[in-house]
This record gives structure tokens, sequence and C-alpha cells, in this order.
């Protein structure tokens, strides 16, 4: 007779090979305690709409958002589109948090309308690691769209939501997605002589499915895409590029 451990370990190899080829993870964890403990998959659901806005309609954190959200792309596990309404990003600012120009893929969107619809295609394509928009009125209904044809699939989708003339909150309205996020530049941090050190963010998460907001500061990503814990934070020795400091 066949071991049950052989056939069952086969069954899985088969089940792998009719997939995608290999098993893939439900969430992208941060890869840091701090934050994937107080998440509720463990990390950013992959099938599933995540929203990032700056804290403030200050450029400085609309800088800080975007390398946020950019550094999450860096993470995931294939090409990425990123629709936008505006040509202001920047290809070596966003190699410097290990998203490469190679894998990107450009589209440009004449309103939120289009924009939101070209998000929706590439999200449906199943082809795509991540699918990135930027908008400023997005409603209920079209959130609720973006999450539906995100569900089931593994590419994660990042909404960012800019601030408006009028300078309500990006966040204020309803929303589908499963985690909603503001981000703030913080003081960098400290170095021994004169200079900025490495930057520093505060990151809100103002809601999440399944879980609880909170606030926590880390240190910028870096050419991985990894954010850190500042040292001070985690009463650990502060040694440039240690280990323990960098996000897993």
């Amino acid at each position: 007779m066949s071991d049950p451990a052989v056939l069952a370990q086969l069954r899985a190899t088969l089940s792998a090979i009719e997939g995608s080829g290999f098993r893939r993870r439900p969430a992208l964890p941060f890869g840091m305690e701090a934050l994937d403990s107080r998440l509720a998959n463990g990390g950013l659901r992959l099938d599933a709409l995540h929203e990032i806005a700056g804290a403030t309609h200050d450029m400085a954190d609309d800088c800080a958002a975007t390398l946020f959200l950019a550094g999450i792309a860096a993470r995931a596990w294939g090409p990425v589109l990123w629709v936008v309404r505006r040509r202001d990003l920047f290809a070596p600012g966003l190699a410097q948090v290990g998203l490469d120009h190679k894998r990107l893929i450009y589209a440009e969107a004449a309103d939120d309308e289009e924009l939101l619809a070209i998000m929706e295609e590439g999200i449906r394509h199943r082809g795509l690691g991540a699918v990135i928009g930027e908008a400023r009125r997005v409603g209920m209904p079209a959130t609720r769209r973006l999450q539906l044809a995100a569900e089931g699939g593994r590419t994660i989708a990042l909404l960012m939501k800019r601030h408006t003339r009028e300078g309500s909150d990006p966040l204020g309205a309803p929303s589908a997605a499963v985690t909603r996020w503001r981000v703030a530049c913080a003081p960098s941090t400290p170095l021994p002589v004169a200079g900025v050190g490495r930057p520093r963010w505060r990151l809100e998460l103002v809601r999440q499915k399944g879980g609880e907001g909170f606030e926590q500061i880390v240190e910028a990503c870096d050419a991985t895409g990894r954010c850190a814990l500042p040292a001070a934070l985690g009463h650990r020795k502060a040694v440039a590029g240690g280990a323990d400091r960098q996000a897993a």
C-alpha cells in the first residue's frame, strides 16, 4: 500500500502546480512585530484594497505617503501598475525604497472615474503583484468594486487618497478598504554629529476590518521596501545597519 504521507505530499505538490505554481501567503507582513501583531491578518491582505493618505496637504507628508505605499508594492511579488492623474512620480526616489522602474507600468488617467476603472481592470487581470492609484474623490461604491475585484486574487490594491482644495479629510468618507492609513513625517533619527539621519514616519492605522486602529513611529523604508522600528523605541542598541533593527 502507498504511504498516506507520501500521497498527501504529492496532492499538495499537484495542487500548487495546478494553481499559480507555488503557494502564496494570504498577507504581506511588514516584518515588524510592532505592526504585524496588531494587524488582524498578520500583515496587509494581498486580496484586498488598502487606502493611504498623507496626514496633511503638506508636500512632505504627501511624499512620505507615496514612499510608504511604494515600499509595500516593492515587497509584492511581480509587476506593479501605477495609475496617476499627474506626472509627478520620481523614479529614482521610488528605487530608493526598493521599487525598480523595470517592474513599473504607468497609466495616466483623465479623471478619477477613469483612474478607478483602470485600477479595477488591472486588479482583475490577476497577473500583477500590485495596483496603485492616486485619486481625490472616491465614493463607497467605487471602493466596493475595487475590493470585490481584489478578493480571491493575489494582487494587492493600494489607493492613495490625495487632499482636496477644500481641505477635507481624505479618509473621512466611508470606504470598503480593509485598512486605512495616515502617514506623516516625524523627526529624523538623531545622529552623533550635525546632520540629518534616517527619515522617520508616524503611521496611523485609522481603521482596519477585524481589528483596532493604532499609531506607530517607524524609520522610513530602506532599499528593500522595509521599514524598521527606531532603536530607542525597541530598547535596542542603535547600530547602523544592524539586523536586529531591520524589518525581516
